[in-house]
């Protein structure tokens, strides 16, 4: 039944599909029954989301990570590929800490993503890297989402990377989900996209420039001047716009200071280790999150995955999560 649902394409009128949290601005999606459960490190545990998340898999792990450094999900790994199918693909610059016959290496460029499929129905992703600093130091989000339709996105941008073909593809074939949580009765607005072939930057650009009241955003790296474009007109709308960054990548290419001298609220994050949030929150309704950094090269030269979800309720917890670094930052 669950299949069929996914496979039903619905069309939507602007003037009236309700969430449940909002309207669905969108004409047609696919429709899929699902879950999101979200965490945010290092105050709440991803580590054990991630690895329980793993551990759940009957039939097959197929991951895109750039890091496989935790210990934890190395022997969780293992353990597993021991009795079901493990696919491995990451980046050639931290093979050596995951080295083994399941494990494959882009050969240039970064493999940026960080992303799991568990038995063709679940998805892990987010800004978080399997990492000590990400799961326990650094400011991150992780997403474990139960759909088979996501999950055949993610599960066809791996088989690409696995099969050799980095930095390009074939553009995703069912972008745009409405997700049904049967607990609660609730539909949520999901969009899927994956860098370059799916033009993650233009996808970020559209979504801000629907925002009415207010743009928040936490990012490790922000130098894309198309984006921050859109954030400048905003602004001289008359939207709230708050946003901290990562000291550390505070440079000549950031966009910090050019935000700053048009008097736009960005502050340096307070976390003595990283900032490394990619997410934008847009009328406390819609978050863009994932491991796209708001760079040229993120959206241009690295394997990357971008998700974006409206629901009020989703939202307010990425909110939470601005407000506790907004108030940890400094001007």
């Amino acid at each position: 039944m669950k299949m069929l649902m996914g496979l039903v394409l619905l069309t939507l009128l602007l003037s009236g599909c309700s969430t449940g949290k909002g309207i669905v601005n969108q004409e047609s999606y696919i429709q899929d029954e699902g879950t999101i459960n979200i965490y945010f490190c290092p105050h709440q545990d991803c580590e054990g989301a991630l690895i329980s998340f793993l551990d759940s898999a009957e039939q097959s792990i197929h991951c895109a990570l750039f890091d496989v450094g935790l210990k934890s999900v190395q022997e969780k790994l293992l353990e597993k590929q021991k009795e079901i199918e493990v696919k491995i693909v990451t980046d050639d610059d931290y093979l050596k800490k995951f080295k083994h016959p399941f494990v494959k290496a882009d050969s240039y460029g970064l493999m940026h993503n960080k992303f799991c499929v568990v038995d063709g129905k679940s998805v892990s992703t987010g800004s978080m890297n399997p990492t000590d600093n990400d799961a326990h130091k650094n400011n991150n989000n992780l997403l474990l989402i139960d759909s088979a339709i996501i999950a055949q996105n993610y599960e066809d941008e791996f088989q690409e990377m696995w099969n050799g073909n980095f930095k390009k593809g074939e553009k995703v074939k069912n972008p745009e989900i409405l997700l049904q949580d049967p607990q609660d009765n609730k539909t949520i607005s999901i969009k899927t996209y994956f860098c370059p072939e799916d033009h993650c930057a233009e996808q970020v650009r559209e979504e801000l420039q629907k925002a009415e009241t207010s743009i928040h955003f936490m990012t490790f790296s922000f130098t894309h001047d198309g984006i921050a474009n859109i954030v400048l007109l905003k602004n001289l709308d008359g939207i709230e716009i708050k946003g901290v960054m990562e000291v550390k990548q505070i440079s000549e290419y950031s966009e910090f200071n050019r935000l700053l001298q048009n008097q736009i609220d960005v502050r340096r994050d307070g976390n003595k280790n990283n900032l490394h949030h990619k997410a934008f929150i847009i009328d406390k309704k819609t978050v863009v999150t994932g491991s796209f950094n708001p760079t040229a090269n993120g959206d241009k030269h690295n394997d990357e995955n971008l998700i974006i979800i409206e629901d009020e309720e989703i939202a307010g917890q990425f909110v939470e999560e601005f407000e506790r670094v907004y108030a940890e930052s400094s001007a």
